[in-house]
């Protein structure tokens, strides 16, 4: 049993928002239903999942949902068993009785230290990088998600897509342009809103609870909704990790943020604007830079031109108005491009698929 790698382990620590712990639910639920593995999901913060899982009881310590173990990470961690294959998740680092415990087995776990999505070429050279511990009897390789063939892939469960035609057949056509707001909160939220004023397009904008519609009730004051110009801006309520999906395919444009609402974003095959995860140093710009050069590979002139002044403008906070009406202007061409990137990602393995297949070479 031990060689096929059947128990997981996966740690996740919660920092600000919900990307990392809804990258390690997806991966672990798909570990489990498309894999047969068996999963304990260590988070160290569960009143996190639980709005993507709403099954999740965060005062409880430990429980099972969608078949996956889930166990409060805590600072006094008691070890009990290690698992085949341990996912340190964005480089969490492990309880160090853990590691000790990793140390005595018999047959060392495959160690994975699951990084973060970038379209930067670097990280083709790192996939599957060992790294032995300086001090312990134990091998550590880097796994990256990623674009290319020479990377890890991106997460997708079996038949995403085809659940996602079936329900993108079952909206009305005959409604107004759709947009969901998800955003941190250093985006330029107000000159968006400005912009949405001067749309002649009838238009719905979906805002979700804390900043982007705290971003939305400060630019236009009281609780909502609103009326701006043609569009209506509506609060929405947070929504379990599932139903996330179904809004992206509803909307006709969506603003989504981070790492795992930018992967669903481009499942659902629809124009969308990526907020970059600011960082000081202004790295997150290069990040951008690189997603866009291979995001805009095929793409014609007019319609690449207007989707980097949208990513920059939104990024950057200058020239929204402008940017905005241009993204408009093209956004059938983006469309059909988005659909036929979404089934060029789709032509590769799933990240959870190439991560089993990694590991089973690391015995």
């Amino acid at each position: 049993m031990a060689t096929m790698q059947l128990h997981w382990d996966i740690f996740c620590r919660v920092i600000d928002n919900f990307g990392d712990i809804g990258v390690c639910w997806r991966l672990a639920r798909q570990l489990v239903a498309e894999h047969g593995r068996k999963v304990r999901l260590w988070v160290d913060d569960l009143s996190s999942l639980a709005p993507l899982c709403p099954s999740v009881d965060s005062s409880r310590s430990a429980q099972v949902s969608h078949g996956v173990e889930i166990c409060l990470w805590t600072e006094d961690f008691a070890v009990d068993r290690v698992a085949d294959v341990v996912i340190e998740a964005f480089a969490c680092d492990l309880p160090e009785t853990y590691l000790a415990a990793m140390c005595q087995s018999a047959t060392k776990p495959c160690w994975i230290n699951l990084e973060y999505l970038t379209a930067e070429s670097w990280a083709e050279d790192c996939q599957g990088m060992a790294s032995p511990h300086p001090a312990l009897p134990l091998v550590k390789y880097f796994f990256f998600p990623g674009f290319s063939a020479r990377t890890g892939g991106l997460l997708r469960e079996e038949g995403l897509l085809a659940e996602r035609e079936r329900y993108v057949s079952s909206v009305s056509d005959l409604r107004p342009l759709e947009i969901s707001l998800f955003c941190y909160d250093s985006a330029p939220v107000g000159a968006l809103l400005d912009a949405l004023r001067d749309t002649t397009i009838p238009t719905v904008c979906h805002v979700p609870p804390g900043k982007p519609l705290a971003a939305v009730a400060a630019h236009l004051g009281g609780n909502g909704p609103w009326r701006v110009g043609m569009a209506d801006i509506q609060p929405v309520p947070f929504v379990p990790i599932d139903d996330f999906d179904r809004l992206l395919w509803r909307c006709d444009i969506n603003f989504i943020r981070g790492e795992d609402s930018f992967v669903r974003a481009q499942w659902a095959g629809k124009p969308f604007i990526w907020h970059v995860y600011p960082q000081d140093d202004g790295a997150h710009l290069g990040k951008l830079e690189a997603f866009l050069t291979t995001y805009g590979d095929g793409l014609e002139t007019t319609a690449k031109t207007a989707i980097r002044r949208m990513f920059v403008a939104w990024n950057v906070g200058e020239n929204m108005a402008s940017a905005w009406q241009g993204f408009l202007e093209n956004r059938e061409a983006i469309a059909r491009h988005n659909r036929a990137w979404a089934e060029h990602l789709a032509s590769r393995p799933d990240l959870t698929t190439a991560l089993v297949n990694f590991c089973a070479t690391k015995v």
